[in-house]
């Protein structure tokens, strides 16, 4: 790949592509607002499939925005806040 091309623009593109659809920004805003949640909890609240609520889940916690902590059978989702901050800066660094 071009040597133009940071691990910091690729760290960006990851958090942008995690934040690419709008049920994921609802999911990072709502668990923005509270400690933790469990996926019961998002799946009673959002009008998808289970399985389309955990591709989602899956996509923000590989991007490394959320956290997830197992209990069977349940699974407790919490903000990365380091992350998050990182994400909101690498992002903000495109439109100032």
């Amino acid at each position: 790949m071009n040597q133009a091309i940071t691990e910091e623009h690729k760290r960006t593109a990851r958090y942008a592509k995690a934040l690419s659809h709008p049920v994921r920004i609802y999911i990072l805003e709502y668990l923005s607002k509270q400690a933790c949640c469990y996926s019961g909890d998002l799946s009673d609240i959002l009008p998808i499939a289970k399985s389309t609520l955990s591709q989602h889940l899956k996509e923000l916690k590989e991007a490394g925005l959320i956290q997830g902590e197992t209990t069977p059978p349940k699974i407790k989702y919490c903000v990365n806040k380091n992350n998050l901050q990182e994400a909101r800066r690498l992002l903000r660094n495109i439109f100032e």
